[in-house]
C-alpha cells in the first residue's frame, strides 16, 4: 500500500473510533510477513498518526479474534479445497457459466501443472512472494 493510501486509511479508521467510541478499527493484513496485532502509530507523510483504537492486525490474528480459535486462517486454508471442489460439483454451476470463464481457464491450467485449484490461484497470484514460487 502506497502512503497516500495508508494516509487516508487510517484517517478513515480513526474517523470511525471517533464516531463510534466502542469501536476498534483494524487493518487487515493477509499477506503480512509475520504475525501481529498492534496498534498502528508513526509517520506517513511527514506527518504523525496514533489512535488508541485503531490496529494493524495480520490476517491469521485477526481470524484468530473472529473465531476465537488459534489456527483458525490454517483451517481456513485447509477447508477452501473441500470447499473449491463442492462448488465446483454443485448443480448451481451451469455449463454456460463454465464457458469462457476464468474458472475454465484455472481448471485448464491445473491439468498442466498438477496442482489443486487453490495452489494454481495461489500461484497465479503471488508466486512472487517468497515461498509461493514452488507451489
Amino acid at each position: 500500500m502506497n502512503r497516500s493510501s495508508a494516509e487516508a486509511l487510517f484517517q478513515k479508521l480513526a474517523h470511525y473510533a471517533d464516531t463510534y467510541k466502542k469501536a476498534k478499527c483494524y487493518w487487515v493484513q493477509i499477506l503480512a510477513k509475520g504475525s501481529f496485532c498492534e496498534n498502528w502509530n508513526g509517520e506517513i507523510n511527514g506527518k504523525e498518526y496514533s489512535h488508541s483504537r485503531v490496529y494493524k492486525i495480520s490476517g491469521d490474528q485477526f481470524y484468530s479474534l473472529l473465531s476465537g480459535k488459534q489456527d483458525a486462517f490454517r483451517q481456513l486454508y485447509k477447508a477452501l479445497p473441500k470447499a473449491i471442489d463442492f462448488y465446483l460439483n454443485s448443480e448451481t454451476i451451469s455449463n454456460k457459466t463454465l464457458e469462457n470463464s476464468t474458472l475454465n481457464e484455472i481448471k485448464d491450467e491445473t491439468e498442466k501443472t498438477n496442482r489443486t485449484i487453490l495452489d494454481q490461484i495461489t500461484f497465479e497470484n503471488y508466486s512472487y512472494y517468497l515461498g509461493f514460487d514452488k507451489l
